[in-house]
This record gives C-alpha cells, sequence and structure tokens, in this order.
C-alpha cells in the first residue's frame, strides 16, 4: 500500500464517523462541523461565513480532504510531553488539572469546556494533578 493511502477497512470507518455529522440524512455534512481551524478552512477553499453555515460536502468529496490533512506533518509524543513539561514547575512529571484546563481553553486551538471535560475524564490524581506522559499517550492512542 502507498503511502497516503487508505485501506479499504479505514475508509469504512472514516464513513461510519462521517455519517455522525449527517445532520439531514442527505449522505452529507455541512461546512460548519466543529472543529474548525486554518487548515480546514484552506482545505475548504477559505469558504465564506454563508458558505460555511450553508454548504455541504458528500463523503467522495470529504476523502481526498482527509487524504490531505492526513498528510500533513503532525507533532511527536515527545514534542507534546515537551510541550507540557514547561508547566511541571515541581520536575515530577506531573501538571495541576486546572492548569491543563485553562491551557486547553485559552492556547491555540481552544476547546470548549464540554469537550475539555470529556478529555480529562479519569487523567487526575486525587491531588488534582495529571501525569503528562500518560495523557498525551493517552489522548495519541485514541
Amino acid at each position: 500500500m502507498a503511502e497516503g493511502e487508505f485501506t479499504p477497512d479505514q475508509i469504512e470507518d472514516f464513513k461510519e464517523a462521517f455519517g455522525l455529522f449527517d445532520r439531514v440524512g442527505d449522505s452529507q455534512v455541512g461546512f460548519n462541523q466543529n472543529p474548525t481551524n486554518k487548515a480546514v478552512n484552506k482545505i475548504l477553499g477559505n469558504p465564506s461565513p454563508d458558505d460555511l453555515a450553508n454548504k455541504r460536502v458528500n463523503f467522495e468529496a470529504f476523502l481526498p480532504m482527509l487524504k490531505e490533512i492526513d498528510g500533513q506533518p503532525k507533532g511527536t509524543v515527545d514534542d507534546y510531553i515537551e510541550g507540557l513539561r514547561v508547566f511541571d514547575k515541581e520536575g515530577n512529571g506531573t501538571v495541576m488539572g486546572a492548569e491543563l484546563r485553562i491551557v486547553l481553553a485559552t492556547l491555540g486551538e481552544k476547546m470548549t469546556e464540554p469537550e475539555i471535560e470529556a478529555l480529562m475524564t479519569g487523567q487526575e490524581d486525587e491531588n488534582g494533578s495529571v501525569h503528562y506522559e500518560a495523557f498525551v499517550k493517552h489522548i495519541l492512542s485514541v
């Protein structure tokens, strides 16, 4: 299989996930799905607010977009761990969960409160700390 190609099983999984966002039942999803970010807007051709609110895309048009996103450089586990190490004030491999929530809500691709809560569920110990190496590995394994 050539690099950047998807297996039939992957395509079937993507199609199933894609279908979860079909709010109308016409095998298409709106341009205005979350999360939106610069890369997604670029792939969509920098749509106008009106296009974002009203345009829809079918799976066949979506798959090449997914390939483009999948082909973009991604951070490594070590990159993410190093990024969180900045917040490890005691040098013990943990960051405060409250501080991590603030970072997720305010920096980079800002997350909503429900997204943060879903991500943080079960990640804090009895002291409200998060072992960030395990946290990063958990996120990247999902």
